[in-house]
């Protein structure tokens, strides 16, 4: 693919987001006063950066020859045969370096890092992809990385976390609140307040203040430029459905942005259900939250009447989140996309189900895609097609997913 071809020069109808970093009503810069000045400078820095081949070119070459795009279209015979039904394909982001979609990005913003002359990184992680794609690209650029990450992540995410340092990131544990992703956040950001002259916030995933949802959409927006090409390839027309799952929301923009003009295809999020949805017990903005403000953009938000964050559980650290990129609440809100939910028993039985099938083990977080994927597919006729991007491989998922089937694994 070349560099000009991610350019984009072409843009859905949905022309988002307009001059205020808005996605229709939602979206925006709702930060500190002390925090605009660096954002109007990244917005700055990205516009210039996005209209320039050169950028485009180096951004190109290195997802080519550090990330290892384009990454693979599989089509899944043994678990279509297992369900019957529609023709299962997986976008095998799994397959890239550092094991997600997460070093997409992570090559993006640390190319425009360099391009603005910063020398020192920050970033949050959850299921420590994206600290890890992180990690990889300051040791690659020779950048000082500085990673935030819940406590009880670290705990889930042992392995990720000594990958980080072994590629000489500082991993910096929060004990505060419930100790994930949220809280990570958090600290980034107050880090970023204290060092804004030689620091960039590598953020990883399609939330938070303007210009970084429609940042990080573009750096991933190659997951359905190479989806859309590989299956019309594959099968002579478009998926029926396209099915991702939704934290944030990187890998599901990415994964579906090339079809929003498309509208005979499906498009589908899956959320984190968890144990049901019940205060407390899940990650389903779409099923449980209210509009509101978190941490730089208004979207809809795990909140009570009263404005104070719900707690939130999901077997996947990667999707135990309380609020959702503000894009996905603009295609929400017009129907353009369908969202819904897997619970963590769903999550599990479709991790077992794949690897035993296929023999790819899944992250817990693509997990969730695949078990909606897979109900979907059992559902439709053969004739169709059901697209689940598998957004990261299930190497650092292991530990926990096998706790939380009941199995104990001894060394």
């Amino acid at each position: 693919m070349s560099a000009s071809s991610l350019i984009p020069t072409k843009e859905p109808r949905f022309q988002v987001p307009d001059v205020r970093g808005r996605f229709g009503q939602f979206g925006g810069m709702y930060v500190p006063e002390t925090l605009m000045t660096p954002l109007l400078e990244l917005s700055k820095a990205y516009a210039e950066a996005r209209r320039d081949p050169a950028f485009q070119n180096d951004f190109t070459n290195m997802l080519r020859d550090f990330a290892g795009r384009p990454t693979g279209l599989y089509f899944a015979e043994s678990l279509t045969k297992h369900f019957g039904g529609a023709r299962i394909y997986l976008k095998r982001e799994d397959m890239l370096h550092t094991g997600a979609h997460k070093i997409n990005n992570a090559v993006g913003q640390a190319l425009l890092a360099v391009r603005m002359g910063k020398k020192r990184i920050i970033a949050e992680t959850g299921a420590g992809q994206h600290g890890v794609a992180t990690a990889a690209v300051c040791a690659k650029f020779g950048l000082k990385c500085v990673i935030y990450m819940g406590a009880e992540d670290m705990e889930r995410q042992a392995l990720n976390v000594y990958r980080m340092r072994l590629m000489g990131a500082e991993v910096r544990g929060v004990e505060a609140g419930q100790r994930t992703l949220k809280e990570a956040v958090n600290e980034a950001m107050r880090d970023w307040v204290t060092n804004v002259r030689d620091t960039h916030y590598i953020l990883g995933t399609a939330y938070g203040a303007h210009p970084y949802p429609m940042m990080v959409r573009d750096f991933h927006r190659i997951i359905s430029m190479e989806s859309k090409q590989q299956m019309l390839r594959a099968e002579n027309k478009l998926p029926d459905h396209v099915v991702a799952c939704v934290g944030g929301g990187s890998n599901a923009i990415g994964s579906f942005f090339e079809y929003l003009d498309e509208p005979e295809v499906e498009l589908i999020g899956v959320e984190a259900g968890g144990r049901g949805i019940v205060e407390g017990q899940h990650a389903a903005r779409f099923a449980g939250g209210r509009l509101g403000v978190l941490q730089g953009c208004l979207t809809h938000i795990l909140q009570n009447s009263e404005g104070q964050i719900e707690g939130t559980h999901s077997v996947s650290a990667g999707l135990d989140y309380a609020a959702v990129g503000p894009e996905h609440a603009y295609y929400h809100e017009r129907g353009r996309i369908k969202f819904a939910y897997a619970t963590d028993e769903e999550c599990l039985d479709a991790f077992k189900l794949l690897s035993s099938k296929e023999g790819i083990i899944p992250a817990l977080e693509s997990s969730h895609a695949l078990a909606y994927g897979c109900k979907l597919a059992s559902d439709s006729p053969r004739t169709s097609t059901v697209l689940i991007n598998l957004s990261g491989r299930g190497d650092k998922d292991v530990w926990s997913a096998a706790r939380a089937m009941g199995v104990e694994i001894k060394l």
